[in-house]
């Protein structure tokens, strides 16, 4: 009995242990799912470039990758040979046209759409399109057979014809994608006008019929402005799965319909574990809300888990309503039900009382959304995308890590980003975080995982309607193993008259993995590898004048390799620029101080300034302002030739970091008109940089057509005049003018300037004439001039302190946590200064007089002290450290000329222990007895 009882214990210790083993095992792994994979993880690999007007792709079992264009293409990107082939070119409608049927334009949205494949597609190889053919009135949805290397026209089956006014229209949708049911799902768009200032266009006027989205989207009868959903059989024709929204043979309803109330729904996908419907819809284009009208434009991310109604044209974003609207007295009625709507429009064909209207799952408009912050501001075209499933690649090579399961990537066409959507077991929001930051991303229309695990995506490129770089297809893959080194290759120069000796560097190079890294450094001339060096920074000298290709290749102890090249040219010196300010401080600028400077250049081959070899005209000098929101300073030591001046520079910079490029081209017109026509429109209207830069900031529409304008309220008054300047520039050939190289500038602030983080920018600039064997060399000097109030956000080092962060950057905070506690700004110029002042108050005043004071010592945190402030004292009566106002603390300093760092130290005063709290500081000249 005994032993029984000692056989039957052990068992049951055994299971405690595999319970407790186990479950930790479990949570380890679970632990795992939970970590998100570092962004270095995943790279881009660009597969084609150079696409004309990239619609929609279809991934196949054998890696290649079929697409489609918008002038009428079928192609096919084949990754074994790598190239990009042609399989079919339909003759399709690309330009709108007059009610007689002549295209009077050759821009617009109709053409080829949408493709997918059949699921059985190994099988019998066919594929479905959805496009605007050159003749009609309808777009359709036909089924073709690939056969070899082409699509056999001849095997042709319409299964679906849409109708398609072409009067200046769009929104056409065109995603496609089939469930695990073999069912096909077809978005269509509401093919309607834009309406004014960006709310539904509901005109019910006679001769209005097409500015009435209540006959498309809102229209039960009508296949446009639906999300479509049939199975497709094998002779070409179709049935109506269970489930639709109306059941086959309800009056004034077509049982195709599995959604409807859409305006332009785009991409779809499908949960393949849930079986939800996913996809993007984009939003008319207003930038507010409106009594009698409705809310501002949304653009949506959606989720179906069934049939429904998704508002449009009566609601939109989380089922905000709309007013119906009077067009013929231009005046509202009453606001629609959502939960009952009603369309009453006489173009309405089909029931009248509609199903209750469903709220987006994402909802954000053009201005900053409190709901979805991370979403950003600007124009907006929701893409939508896939939902991960790793069940759906257990054979993949680079599946996405665990931690992604169930998240919808979704992408947006203008704002160039990628998002992954996290919801709970019920497919409920839960949060989104951006997937790559650092990825640039220009009209990504397609987006899907393929069968090795990678996510590709389909890019159209900066604006539409032309071959572009930028329009591409390209791939994200994903490397849990070994990561092969992150290579930097620099030089002390990269030209210069023979014999030329060069310091070439590696700092910079790492390996993620921490592996041991082997160097081998290549000097190539003419094809031909002349030295070779394996250390990490090598000293080469060239003795003879040439073109140098130097290839430095780092290896880990994987064997994974990454490679970087830089030019050097040997032969010709480039030529000296430099800025004198004639004793000047070079760090800070004083408002409306004046600055003496002048230009100097010299070329070792081609003489100098100042012994009149050298044209003063070949001299690109500018001074210009630039407002907080760039980083000045990066933006300006751009290489370009001379002839490149600071106002385009700036001007472009702004533009880039914007989503200008999203719907404006410089000479070819995109959504927007083009900058020539811009600057061909306005260039001899006085009044236009002030009323071109408040529409920049305020938003608009109506000039160039009914797309609206977002207001862009970052670019700053002084930014949004560079821009419009640089633009009416463009045909008056005056976006280069050069000053003087000698002379004096006031640096007065730009009006309506009030931020403190603006640079002055000086900028001089030479190209060298070159020399029989070496070509021309090109020489920038850039003083930037920062203003003498820094906060703290600016600072270079901080030790022991907690930062407060704002909103508004400018006017964080950080608060020492006692003596000793440094913060501090690295190579500044302390020429002519002779006071510091800190805004600092005291954080604790219950117990105590004073929160000590700050000592400044230079080029080291134990260097020389130049000087102190005197205790901060708390402000008298304040009793809430939050709501005190900022102290003025100052210093006066020991004369000091030069470059130094600057280090700020808490010292502990004799009477308090007290923290205190610092928002800026402030470099000042004060005149002296």
């Amino acid at each position: 009995m005994q032993q029984f009882n000692f056989k039957a214990n052990t068992f049951i210790i055994v299971i405690v242990l595999i319970i407790i083993f186990g479950t930790s095992c479990r949570t380890n792994e679970d632990k795992t799912t939970n970590v998100k994979p570092e962004d270095n993880r995943f790279t881009k690999v660009v597969l084609a470039t150079n696409l004309d007007e990239p619609m929609q792709f279809e991934l196949m079992n054998d890696g290649r990758v079929l697409f489609v264009e918008r002038k009428g293409k079928v192609k096919v990107y084949n990754p074994s040979t790598k190239q990009v082939t042609t399989i079919a070119d339909f003759p399709v409608s690309v330009g709108y046209y007059s009610k007689t049927g002549e295209e009077v334009s050759p821009i617009g949205e109709d053409g080829m759409q949408g493709v997918v494949l059949d699921p059985k597609f190994e099988q019998n190889h066919w594929l479905y399109l959805f496009y605007t053919p050159k003749e009609g009135t309808t777009t359709i949805l036909a089924r073709f057979s690939w056969e070899g290397d082409s699509i056999n026209r001849t095997s042709k089956k319409i299964l679906l014809e849409v109708p398609n006014h072409r009067e200046s229209c769009c929104h056409l949708g065109g995603g496609m994608v089939f469930d695990a049911n073999n069912n096909l799902y077809l978005s269509t768009g509401d093919n309607t006008n834009n309406g004014p200032s960006g709310f539904p266009n509901i005109d019910e006027r006679p001769g209005e019929v097409n500015h009435d989205s209540q006959r498309s989207s809102g229209n039960t009868n009508d296949f446009r402005g639906k999300i479509l959903r049939i199975h497709p059989e094998d002779n070409g024709s179709y049935t109506i799965p269970k489930g639709n929204l109306f059941p086959v043979g309800t009056a004034k309803t077509l049982p195709e319909i599995y959604t409807m109330g859409n305006r332009n729904p785009y991409r779809l996908s499908i949960d393949s574990k849930t079986n939800y419907l996913y996809w993007g819809e984009v939003g008319p284009g207003g930038i507010v809300d409106s009594v009698g009208r409705g809310p501002k434009s949304y653009d949506e991310f959606n989720q179906a888990r069934k049939a429904g109604n998704f508002g449009w044209p009566f609601a939109a974003g989380n089922n905000q309503a709309y007013w119906h609207y009077d067009f013929a007295n231009h005046s509202p009625r009453e606001k629609f039900d959502t939960a009952h709507p009603v369309n009453s429009s006489p173009n309405n064909t089909g029931l009248k009382e509609l199903p209750p209207s469903q709220p987006a799952l994402i909802w954000y408009p053009q201005i900053f959304s409190p709901e979805f912050p991370l979403l950003g501001t600007g124009s907006a075209s929701a893409m939508g995308g896939p939902v991960y499933r790793m069940a759906d690649f257990k054979k993949a090579v680079r599946p996405f890590p665990s931690y992604y399961e169930g998240k919808w990537f979704i992408t947006d066409w203008t704002r160039g980003w990628i998002m992954a959507v996290t919801m709970d077991d019920n497919g409920n929001y839960k949060s989104l975080e951006q997937f790559m930051p650092e990825l640039q991303i220009q009209g990504p229309n397609d987006m899907g995982f393929g069968p090795d695990g990678d996510l590709y995506v389909l890019q159209y490129g900066r604006g539409p309607y032309v071959i572009n770089s930028e329009a591409q297809l390209f791939k994200i893959e994903y490397n849990k193993g070994n990561r092969v080194p992150v290579v930097k290759i620099a030089a002390n120069k990269k030209a210069g008259a023979v014999p030329l000796q060069i310091n070439f560097s590696s700092a910079g190079t790492r390996d993620y993995d921490n592996d041991p890294l082997r160097y081998k450094w290549e000097v190539i001339s003419n094809g031909k590898v002349t030295q070779t060096f394996d250390k990490a920074n090598p000293v080469v000298t060239f003795s003879d004048a040439g073109v140098y290709q130097v290839h430095l290749t780092v290896s880990d102890a994987s064997d994974g390799k990454e490679s970087q090249s830089m030019e050097i040219i040997a032969g010709n010196e480039p030529p000296l620029v430099t800025l004198d300010f004639q004793g000047s401080n070079t760090s800070f600028f004083f408002p409306d101080s004046i600055m003496r400077y002048s230009v100097n250049v010299s070329d070792k081959e081609d003489g100098s300034l100042a012994d009149k070899k050298i044209d003063p005209s070949k001299i690109k000098f500018t001074i210009d302002f630039l407002s907080g929101g760039l980083n000045s300073i990066e933006s300006t030591k751009a290489e370009d030739p001379a002839t490149e001046g600071m106002p385009v520079q700036f001007a472009t910079q702004l533009m880039q970091n914007s989503d200008c490029k999203s719907c404006h081209i410089e000479d070819k017109r995109a959504i927007g008109p083009s900058f020539l026509e811009v600057a061909s429109k306005y260039k001899n209207d006085t009044g236009a940089i002030n009323y071109l830069s408040k529409k920049i900031r305020s938003g608009g529409s109506g000039v160039w057509g009914t797309m609206a304008m977002p207001p862009h309220t970052n670019i700053s008054e002084n930014d949004a005049n560079k821009i419009v300047t640089y633009i009416i520039g463009l045909v008056k050939n005056d976006v280069n003018k050069t000053l003087p190289l000698k002379g004096q500038y006031k640096t007065t602030l730009p009006p309506g300037e009030r931020s403190v983080t603006g640079n002055f920018i000086f900028r001089a600039a030479y190209t060298d004439k070159g020399t029989t064997v070496s070509q021309p060399q090109t020489s920038v000097s850039v003083a930037v001039l920062r203003n003498q109030v820094v906060p703290v956000i600016s600072l270079d080092t901080l030790n022991n302190v907690d930062v407060n962060p704002e909103i508004f950057k400018t006017r964080s905070s950080i608060i020492p946590k006692g003596p000793g506690s440094l913060f501090g700004l690295f190579k500044i110029d302390l020429t002519g200064i002779n006071q510091i002042e800190f805004a600092a108050t005291a954080l604790q005043i219950a117990n105590a007089n004073s929160a000590g004071t700050i000592e400044i010592r230079i080029d080291s945190s134990t260097g020389e002290v130049i000087g102190h402030t005197a205790e901060i004292i708390p402000s008298k009566g304040e009793e809430n450290f939050y709501k005190a106002p900022d102290s003025r603390v100052r210093a006066m300093i020991k004369e000091t000329r030069g470059i130094h760092d600057i280090y700020f130290i808490v010292r502990k005063s004799g009477v308090s222990n007290n923290r205190m709290r610092v928002r800026d500081i402030k470099f000042n000249q004060v005149a002296t007895e």
